[in-house]
């Protein structure tokens, strides 16, 4: 009797710890605006019912918090923005291996950390626009032409301080080499037709406008004021076709080294490279599927193809800090 009574208490433990797990909750810390994630995270709950809660703040400080909260944090992944980001989290010691046979089978390892710590979710190009008024595209050619002499006074970049532009700077170092790269910046720098703008959206406004006549932009900025404006006086413009190829960079996550649930938060980033999980992730930002097996939306598609770079994406986070001080003096502000 003794036994069965022990035998039973097993059980019941065992049925309690299996509903607890079930019932968990996936936590993760984001980057990513609301409208962006939500329904990707509502589309996992209804097809496994586990719950995926995210809090939303600035990198930086979501960072910054991982770091402190140490073995006590609740978040099981850091969702976030270009590879200098991710390179960053897991310099600072917040991410952990994720082994995926899954992830490593769907995106591209150009796309992933070369430790597994993170892996990219989805892409953007930072790509040329152009005003459709003022400029023929046969004008257009390479990112580096753009410090020629024909474009003085014409063009607008967006404020050095964003991670976007010391990536691109980051990857010209690494095909150029630091002298001919702080050249191309600082004939940038002297081309402009204005002060620095704080984004992209202002950039590609100021094109429109007539206030400059070529810009530096990530590519689903075209698309979202674009899409509010379909006469826009501005295009984009896939440079280095005949090289390199065009700059990219992407949207990714990392398993938190503290992670609650590490089993369940590697299911929900497996799944979330798949390609139910990826047409929502990428279409909801117009940016292109990280996996090269899923079709990009039918706006997206419709910019054109193009050849992309293929230097691996954490190169942007080794060289960060070099392409700040570069930048800085240059006079890129």
């Amino acid at each position: 009797m003794q036994a069965s009574k022990g035998l039973f208490a097993a059980l019941a433990l065992t049925a309690l710890s299996s509903a607890a797990q079930a019932a968990d909750e996936v936590v993760v810390y984001s980057s990513r605006i609301d409208e962006l994630i939500k329904p990707v995270f509502d589309a996992y709950k209804a097809k496994t019912g586990v719950n995926v809660k995210f809090i939303t703040d600035k990198e930086a400080p979501l960072m910054a918090r991982i770091k402190a909260e140490g073995e006590n944090t609740p978040a099981d992944l850091l969702l976030t923005v270009d590879g200098g980001n991710l390179w960053q989290a897991e310099e600072m010691g917040i991410l952990q291996p994720m082994h995926s046979q899954v992830v490593q089978d769907n995106i591209p390892a150009q796309y992933r950390s070369s430790t597994d710590a993170w892996t990219g979710l989805s892409l953007r190009a930072r790509t040329i626009v152009y005003s459709t008024e003022r400029v023929e595209q046969g004008e257009l050619s390479t990112y580096e032409a753009l410090a020629d002499e024909e474009w003085e006074g014409r063009l607008c970049l967006r404020t050095s301080k964003k991670v976007y532009n010391q990536s691109l700077t980051a990857t010209l170092i690494e095909t150029h080499g630091a002298e001919k790269t702080e050249e191309i910046i600082t004939g940038w720098v002297n081309n402009l037709a204005t002060d620095v703008f704080a984004d992209d959206n202002a950039v590609i406004q100021a094109v429109d406008a007539g206030q400059c006549d070529v810009g530096i932009v990530n590519s689903y900025y075209y698309g979202r004021l674009h899409a509010q404006d379909p006469e826009l006086k501005a295009k984009l413009f896939w440079p280095n076709q005949k090289d390199r190829g065009v700059h990219v960079n992407l949207s990714g996550i990392g398993l938190t080294k503290h992670a609650p649930h590490p089993e369940a938060a590697q299911k929900l980033v497996e799944w979330m490279t798949t390609a139910e999980a990826q047409s929502i992730f990428a279409d909801t930002n117009m940016e292109f599927p990280a996996n090269p097996n899923v079709q990009p939306s039918a706006e997206v598609t419709a910019w054109g193809e193009f050849k992309a770079d293929t230097i691996p994406v954490e190169v942007a986070g080794e060289r960060q800090a070099e392409a700040i001080m570069m930048m800085d003096r240059a006079g890129w502000n």
